[in-house]
């Protein structure tokens, strides 16, 4: 047997914040792997220990529940930071929704002088948590509401508000305009894009057949020597935002019917799957091959559309830069150079609302992001409706300095932590749960 290296004295031998028993260095360490490399909070604590024994170092290893708490208070600190008290505040907002009635209204801010330079997106580091507040339902109103309140926390309203154009909450950004007119509202372009997409395609009846014919393959071939040909299933959500796996797929299983020698010459795995079983199961795809050529120039378009506005942002001269862009698309039909001058003229709109000199973000993509990212932070616990891990967002927009991390830990406390998720979660969907199972458990 190898012997073990002799452990090192630990680089991360700091002192401990006050209160806890780890220094800024290690939980810093801590928190990396979980919100940068992706590592569950459970895997965390493995991952530690597993590089420490390799490497001979002594590094701590915390409970996971202590990492946990690590997290939600420098979330909560986050969240409660006082705001820059500016008028030139650009504001990001939508819901969150996951099992259950509750919806989590987020809003991220960054002033309009701190934009990334143009040809950058905004990134999850450039934004300020304004505000998290799950509840069982939003009304326009509501929405107004908080708002409002989210305006006192700034001191001044917004310059601009970007959202999705969903009903409740544009409708609540639609009243709080009315009271205070400087405040304009962007259209989230990626969110117009898919719209116009949807106008076209959902009660097409070329793509309904299409869509049947995918669903009919996916189940016909999946458990078959044809498996590598499964065509992708379509999002659960946001479908229409989400077209280019299928209308790749259509394109390059045209191009196997089209040469399937080629097929077999790339791959020991195809080489007994003959041209008579790939035209049984995919030749239907021929018929759709015009529909795909628009398709994919439409989808081209918008490619070209919501990636500019996500870098450039909003601003007087932007839809002269789409145009050259769009300009250099290849031998577009009728139907894509419509989409196109329709994308163009929504840009066009969105940058007269912005005055000479400003710039405004012009999509919600970054906040996107963020949703996904805390429902990978959440893993199975998305399931399970909202639970106090909610604050887990604050902490994927915090610097992980060590510095900032040791004042947020001796800012916030355990017990706000508590008293945030009393306030604003009650008793939890989880929560719930627990105890039907238990009083079922005795009833038995």
């Amino acid at each position: 047997m190898i012997p073990s290296p002799s452990p090192s004295p630990s680089p991360c031998a700091d002192p401990p914040v006050r209160g806890h028993g780890f220094g800024a260095e290690p939980i810093c360490l801590f928190l990396r792997l979980v919100l940068v490399a992706g590592v569950s909070l459970r895997g965390a604590p493995r991952v530690l220990e597993t590089i420490g024994r390799a490497l001979g170092l002594d590094l701590p290893v915390p409970h996971w529940t202590t990492g946990r708490l690590w997290l939600l208070r420098l979330g909560h600190a986050t969240l409660a930071a006082g705001k820059a008290r500016a008028d030139d505040w650009a504001w990001l907002i939508d819901h969150s929704v996951q099992i259950g009635q509750d919806k989590c209204l987020v809003i991220l801010g960054i002033r309009l002088s701190e934009l990334p330079e143009r040809g950058q997106s905004l990134r999850h580091e450039d934004m300020e948590l304004i505000e998290l507040m799950p509840a069982k339902g939003w009304t326009r109103v509501e929405v107004d509401r908080a708002l409002e309140k989210a305006a006192q926390r700034t001191g001044s309203v917004p310059r601009v508000i970007v959202d999705d154009h969903g009903v409740d909450v544009n409708g609540g950004v639609t009243l709080f305009q009315r009271r205070h007119e400087r405040t304009v509202s962007i259209y989230d372009a990626k969110h117009k894009a898919a719209c116009l997409m949807k106008s076209r395609l959902q009660k097409h009846p070329r793509w309904q057949a299409f869509q049947t014919r995918l669903g009919r393959t996916r189940c016909a071939v999946q458990q078959t020597e044809l498996a590598f040909l499964t065509p992708p299933a379509p999002k659960p959500k946001a479908r229409f935002m989400n077209l280019e796996r299928q209308l790749a797929w259509g394109k390059r299983v045209l191009a196997i019917l089209r040469a399937p020698a080629k097929l077999h010459s790339s791959s020991s795995a195809a080489a007994s799957v003959t041209p008579a079983r790939l035209k049984e199961k995919f030749g239907w795809v021929e018929a759709f091959a015009d529909d795909l050529t628009e398709w994919s120039q439409w989808q081209q378009v918008v490619g070209v559309v919501v990636p500019l506005v996500n870098r450039q942002g909003i601003y007087r001269g932007v839809t002269q830069l789409l145009t050259r862009q769009l300009a250099q698309l290849d031998a577009l039909g009728d139907s894509a150079r419509q989409l196109a001058a329709e994308l163009a003229g929504f840009v066009r709109s969105q940058e007269r609302l912005a005055h000479p000199g400003e710039r405004f973000p012009g999509s919600t993509e970054v906040l996107e992001s963020c949703f996904g990212k805390l429902k990978q932070l959440e893993k199975q616990q998305s399931r399970g409706g909202f639970t106090p891990l909610l604050l887990g967002f604050g902490a994927m927009l915090a610097n992980l300095a060590s510095g900032t991390v040791r004042h947020a830990l001796q800012t916030s406390r355990t017990a706000d932590i508590k008293a945030w998720a009393r306030e604003r979660l009650g008793v939890t969907l989880f929560a719930q749960r627990k105890l039907a199972y238990a009083s079922a458990t005795e009833i038995g």
